[in-house]
């Protein structure tokens, strides 16, 4: 990417709402994940390339308000995104965001984008991408718990990378689980709507949690959970939120982003801060195992982090003259002088 980026950019491109929409079905949604994916692995294959921080967080009792920074070096990238499970009694979305893509070299900006579809889409691409090294061989059953925003994307990302031929869902709200069952109608994969989530989970070889609520709460309780099945816990995660009882993290082999941010927002506060876990970068890179045996519980403990994001900031920037999707933004000064900033102000006057 860094080679198509200008040493000097007045104009920076800008990706919409709209812009994204038409991108997303410009590319094919299936099509999208996949690449995404793509570009989500090989940076994480770069993994200690990157410089690496935990989200800058400023909670509060009604959510929280994030800062997510990465660099490889050459190009530096930031998301910013709000967690409010109280927006949706509201009318509000739970989560928004939109991230920034600069060049290292001057500082200048390259890519502003809206994040908050292109979130959905990263969260769900890195989800089927870890399941593809974690989830047991030729499983074809997802269980989704939690049909809000993210559901029906994590269906067809898991669809298109793993094979997925049936998801089943199910939400508190009956309401949730109609839309994820309609939305999933025409998507070639079999959508149908549980009661409980326990029969949810049964016969399901991957099991989806995706809920919103900023508690602790347990969704899935020990003696629900058998062996030989993938957990891709993907809640919205906060210090004091988690879904899944203390006793399946200590029967499981749990994968993580980055443990300094998963140790305080995931489902491992629960344990003890050294209990030992597996980064899944080192999975990718082929310096540790993923799944050893079929009998064994994986759980991929996923908070989000800041490198999956740059990953598909990176993926949009590459994919603007493939599209033609943004507009340019006036967003730099460019005073003829660069030491003329004043008298740019001035001129504008006449």
């Amino acid at each position: 990417m860094t080679s198509s980026i200008p040493s000097k950019l007045a104009m920076v491109p800008f990706v919409s709402v709209d812009d994204m929409m038409r991108i997303t079905n410009n590319i094919g949604l299936e099509k999208l994940l996949f690449e995404l994916a793509g570009y989500i692995e090989d940076d994480f294959k770069r993994w200690e390339k990157f410089d690496k921080t935990p989200r800058v967080a400023a909670h509060s009792a009604e959510g929280v308000i994030e800062l997510m920074p990465t660099s490889d070096g050459e190009v530096y990238g930031f998301k910013y995104v709000n967690g409010h499970p109280k927006n949706q009694q509201e009318g509000f979305q739970t989560v928004t965001a939109f991230g920034v893509l600069a060049d290292v070299s001057n500082g200048y900006p390259v890519l502003f984008s809206e994040m908050t579809i292109l979130t959905a889409l990263r969260t769900a691409a890195t989800s089927a991408l870890v399941a593809k090294y974690l989830a047991p061989k030729h499983a074809k059953t997802m269980a989704m718990i939690g049909n809000g925003a993210q559901c029906e994307f994590q269906a067809i990302a898991f669809k298109t990378i793993c094979g997925i031929e049936t998801v089943k869902l199910y939400d508190t709200d009956p309401k949730a689980t109609e839309k994820a069952v309609r939305n999933l109608a025409d998507q070639g994969i079999k959508a149908i709507g549980c009661s409980s989530s326990q029969e949810a989970i049964t016969g399901a070889g991957i099991i989806t949690t995706c809920t919103a609520d900023k508690q602790y709460a347990t969704i899935l309780t020990d003696n629900m959970v058998g062996s030989g099945v993938h957990i891709n816990a993907i809640g919205g995660d906060c210090p004091g939120k988690t879904e899944l009882h203390r006793d399946i993290l200590l029967r499981s082999e749990i994968f993580v982003e980055y443990p300094p941010q998963t140790r305080v927002e995931g489902e491992i506060q629960q344990l003890e801060k050294d209990y030992g876990v597996t980064e899944i970068w080192q999975v990718m890179s082929g310096e540790a195992e993923g799944r050893r045996n079929e009998n064994q519980i994986t759980l991929f403990d996923s908070v989000g982090f800041a490198i999956e994001d740059f990953s598909a900031l990176r993926y949009i920037h590459d994919q603007l003259e493939r599209t033609g999707s943004h507009v340019d933004l006036d967003l730099i000064a460019d005073p003829d002088d660069t030491r003329d900033l004043f008298g740019m102000v001035l001129r504008a006057q006449e």
